[in-house]
C-alpha cells in the first residue's frame, strides 16, 4: 500500500465535513480538529519525502566524491612509481640523466596536484555527508511528527463515534507533540 500524505489528509477531511452535519457542536470542534490535523499529517509526510530525497542525494554525490578521491590518490602513487623511476635512472647516469631528473621532478609536481586534488575531493565528500546525516535526521523527526498527527486524527475518529471528550483532548496532546517534533526538526542544533 502506497503511502500518499496528500490523499490521506482529503479523505480525512471529507469525513470531517461529513461528521460536521450533524449540528453537534462536540463533534463540529472535533472535525475541524481532524482536518487540521490531516493537514498538518500531510505537510510532515511531504517534508519527510522531501529531507528523505535530499538525504540520498547528498550521499550519493558523496560517494562519486570519494570515487574521485580515490583515482586521485591512485594517480598520486603512480606518479610517485614514476618519480622513483625516473629519479633511479637519473642517478645511474649516462647520456639520458639529465632529462630522467628533469621528468622525476615534473612527477614531484604532479604528485603535489593530484594529493591537493585527493584532499579537496575528501573535504567535499565529508561535507556532503554531513549534510546527508543532517537531511537523515530530519527525516526520523518528521516521521516522528507525521505519526503523532495521525494517531491523532485515529483518537478524534474514535472520540467522534464514542463521544468521548478525553479522546478528543488527548489527541490535541499529540498533535501538540506532532507540532513540537515539526518545530524542533528545523532549529539548527536542537533537532539534528
Amino acid at each position: 500500500m502506497v503511502h500518499d500524505p496528500a490523499l490521506e489528509a482529503n479523505e480525512h477531511a471529507e469525513h470531517a465535513q461529513h461528521a460536521a452535519h450533524e449540528h453537534d457542536p462536540f463533534i463540529s470542534r472535533v472535525a475541524i480538529t481532524v482536518a487540521v490535523l490531516a493537514v498538518l499529517a500531510a505537510v510532515s509526510g511531504s517534508l519527510e519525502t522531501v529531507e528523505g530525497g535530499r538525504a540520498l542525494g547528498a550521499s550519493s554525490e558523496a560517494g562519486l566524491k570519494q570515487d574521485q578521491a580515490t583515482d586521485a590518490w591512485d594517480e598520486f602513487q603512480a606518479d610517485s612509481l614514476k618519480k622513483n623511476i625516473y629519479t633511479i635512472a637519473a642517478d645511474a647516469g649516462g647520456p639520458h640523466a639529465g632529462a630522467y631528473s628533469k621528468e622525476a621532478k615534473s612527477r614531484g609536481d604532479k604528485q603535489t596536484k593530484d594529493r591537493n586534488h585527493a584532499a579537496h575531493d575528501e573535504a567535499e565528500r565529508d561535507v556532503l555527508m554531513a549534510e546527508s546525516r543532517l537531511h537523515e535526521g530530519r527525516h526520523h523527526w518528521l516521521t516522528g511528527s507525521a505519526t503523532l498527527f495521525e494517531i491523532g486524527i485515529a483518537m478524534c475518529t474514535v472520540a467522534i463515534i464514542t463521544r468521548r471528550h478525553w479522546l478528543w483532548g488527548a489527541a490535541m496532546l499529540f498533535a501538540v507533540g506532532g507540532l513540537a517534533l515539526l518545530a524542533v526538526t528545523y532549529i539548527p542544533g536542537v533537532g539534528v
